[in-house]
């Protein structure tokens, strides 16, 4: 177990892409990276609040799925060399905006210095049935 690191070219300043992937967050369900690093940029694919180990969607409510969201975003991060104060950009799916307080009181707690610029929206349906879904970048000089 831990982070595998997939490089998909020589060196991270020739410009190339590399792709992420931990077995500490979910693997992609669908044709798509954990996240691609390039020239210092690390794009995040959106994370729901898939349970690494057994694949399956947690069980609780928005603030159950936020945390596990986040925990999975940070396994992504951490593959890579990143931490949350990297993150300069994030966009929020919400199955319903009814759920935005709650989410964002545990979103916060990730983001208490610094908080990178963001989108929150109301998706007409997650993957899964999840009732967030959150994606990122992060950058570094």
């Amino acid at each position: 177990m831990g982070a595998v690191l997939f490089t998909a070219c020589e060196s991270e300043s020739d410009g190339l892409k590399k792709v992420i992937a931990t077995d500490q967050a979910p693997k992609a369900i669908g044709p798509y990276s954990q996240a691609i690093l390039v020239d210092g940029t690390l794009y995040l694919a959106g994370q729901i609040a898939l349970d690494p180990s057994s694949g399956k969607l947690v069980e609780g409510g928005i603030e159950v799925q936020t945390r596990r969201v986040m925990q999975n975003l940070n396994a992504v991060l951490d593959a890579a060399g990143y931490q949350f104060d990297d993150v300069v950009q994030t966009q929020v799916f919400l199955s319903n905006l009814n759920h935005y307080k709650a989410m964002n009181s545990v979103y916060a707690t990730y983001f208490e210095e610094r908080p990178p610029a963001r989108a929150v929206v109301e998706a007409a349906r997650i993957p899964r049935d999840a009732l967030v879904e959150i994606m990122m970048v992060a950058q570094r000089p």
